[in-house]
């Protein structure tokens, strides 16, 4: 397999699975974190590395090393790996996934932007997401009618935060996860609710679902429900971990233990809380979203713009969802009917949010 992301968290689980059920690792693709990537290479003698900073090639223990953008996509030119795992953050993860599957592989999807940003324009047939709440979702479905599909959320890190406090919480009090640890733009996305938005508009790239929605659920151990035309709901259970997912993504099929079975006697009890706009004010464009799916460029770029200001102290986070929201209805008419087109209206999109 072909590795875009390798030391981040998904991608070092990716390599715990791709080791213990003896999948060849290709080519590693990594960005500033030098000496994990080295032990990787190490450990895996990747054919081709990629990194993000040319400063940093001399570092590289290895002598294929290939340099940001352009040099990612060459390495996906050279690899014979029918499998690309791309768990690269942001914007930047959706040249990739457009190669990946120019070339005719398969690709296993931890980057939540390309199908947020593009998901109309990619062939979803060819893509499996590493996510736990579409991984919940597609493990549910079986071949009877669908009415709803229903994602959990943690809450993120001001879930018990008193509404008053929110616009003085800082970046590093919005990285303080509840659950678990996590890469810092996902951490804060989880803490606008953004990140359950994003998951909303994959599901409906993946599954061709339209009615959608999410729930917080604290414990994080109920991934995703779906309800049936019959009148039933069922639910995925799993312990928080990528582990399951990326397995499914990598093998197809898994029919040995991933993880620990739940013990529901020792969980004692699930609770279950509404999604409040008051806390989460992105959540106030949901459902217009949903309706307008293709905007999720917008979405997405002003997140980004906005996240980086929040981490500058210009703006806080309720300030980052107002941000998100006047570009999202300041481009009201963006419907990208191409690749190209979105790479354009995201560059409006930051130049408008930079500016305002």
């Amino acid at each position: 397999m072909v590795l875009l992301g390798s030391t981040g968290s998904i991608g070092v689980n990716a390599l715990i699975i791709a080791k213990r059920f003896g999948i060849m690792v290709e080519a590693l693709v990594a960005g500033k974190n030098i000496d994990l990537l080295n032990e990787q290479i190490k450990e895996h003698q990747p054919k081709y590395v990629a990194i993000s900073d040319a400063k940093d090639r001399a570092l590289v223990n290895h002598k294929n090393v290939f340099v940001g953008r352009e040099g990612i996509l060459e390495l996906l030119q050279k690899t014979q790996s029918f499998l690309v795992v791309n768990a690269l953050v942001g914007f930047v993860g959706l040249a990739p996934s457009i190669e990946a599957l120019r070339l005719g592989k398969r690709l296993a999807l931890a980057n939540k932007e390309s199908l947020v940003v593009a998901g109309h324009l990619l062939d979803t047939e060819r893509i499996t997401p590493i996510d736990s709440e579409h991984f919940g979702l597609w493990y549910l479905m079986g071949n009877r009618p669908i009415r709803s599909m229903t994602i959990t959320a943690s809450g993120g890190a001001f879930r018990d935060t008193p509404l008053e406090q929110l616009s003085t919480m800082s970046f590093q009090d919005a990285l303080k996860h509840p659950n678990w640890s996590m890469g810092a733009k996902i951490t804060i996305d989880s803490a606008t609710m953004t990140n359950k938005l994003f998951e909303l508009l994959e599901a409906k790239w993946l599954f061709g679902v339209d009615k959608l929605d999410a729930i917080i659920e604290p414990k994080s151990i109920i991934h995703a429900f779906v309800d049936f035309q019959d009148g039933s709901t069922t639910a995925h259970l799993a312990v928080a971990d990528m582990k399951l997912p990326i397995a499914f993504a990598l093998l197809g099929e898994v029919e040995e233990p991933i993880l620990p079975s739940i013990d529901l006697a020792s969980i004692g009890s699930f609770s279950f809380q509404k999604i409040d706009a008051a806390r989460y004010p992105i959540w106030e464009i949901k459902e217009d979203v949903l309706s307008h799916p293709t905007r999720g460029v917008v979405i997405n770029a002003a997140n980004e713009v906005g996240i980086a200001k929040f981490f500058n102290q210009e703006i806080n986070i309720l300030e980052l969802a107002a941000l998100t929201k006047r570009a999202y209805r300041h481009f009201e008419d963006a419907t990208p009917k191409s690749l190209d087109e979105v790479f354009e209206i995201d560059k409006e999109v930051r130049h408008y949010c930079l500016s305002s």
